[in-house]
């Protein structure tokens, strides 16, 4: 058993952090994500270090190596996590990002603004008197609003993060 999923006296129990693994694993393949690269991710989360090996996650998962490296693979292309060198070693480790969530939401940021250019040019394109060109253009007024309250939604967390004490 690795060091990673053995806990002491004090640490979690292992039962409990797998169960919690694949219930927010289950929630985030509800929500669209490949249900391996969910386990994934959810495992690195629950880590103590938000860092494990490919035979780490395989043994913790039991899952095998290629579905590891499928999902890894996914979740890089999303910059969800990236891969590190283990010091003096061959075996890569997988790590989750620092600020996870506020580079994954602004990352999305980013999607939004291509999205809405891209609308507006299409309710051009459609005709702005058409109903398809008034859908584009709703739409694309709908991703400029996400936008602006996306970007203050995030100035107020990096202001809320500051006053907590996450250890």
């Amino acid at each position: 058993m690795s060091s990673e999923r053995a806990g002491s006296a004090t640490g979690p129990d292992e039962e409990a952090v797998s169960r919690f693994v694949e219930r927010f694993a289950s929630e985030m393949t509800e929500a669209g994500i490949q249900r391996m690269a969910s386990r994934v991710f959810a495992a690195l989360l629950a880590s103590e270090t938000a860092s494990l090996t490919s035979a780490e996650l395989a043994e913790q998962l039991r899952i095998s190596p290629a579905a590891v490296s499928g999902a890894v693979r996914y979740l890089s292309q999303v910059n969800m996590v990236s891969r590190e060198r283990d010091p003096g070693s061959r075996r890569d480790r997988y790590v989750l990002h620092n600020e996870l969530w506020y580079e994954t939401f602004t990352q999305r940021d980013r999607v939004l603004g291509r999205w809405e250019k891209v609308l507006r040019d299409g309710a051009q394109t459609l005709g702005p008197d058409t109903p398809a060109g008034a859908r584009a253009a709703e739409t694309a007024a709908f991703f400029a609003f996400l936008q602006q309250e996306l970007h203050q939604v995030m100035e107020r967390w990096k202001e809320h993060r500051a006053t907590l004490d996450l250890g």
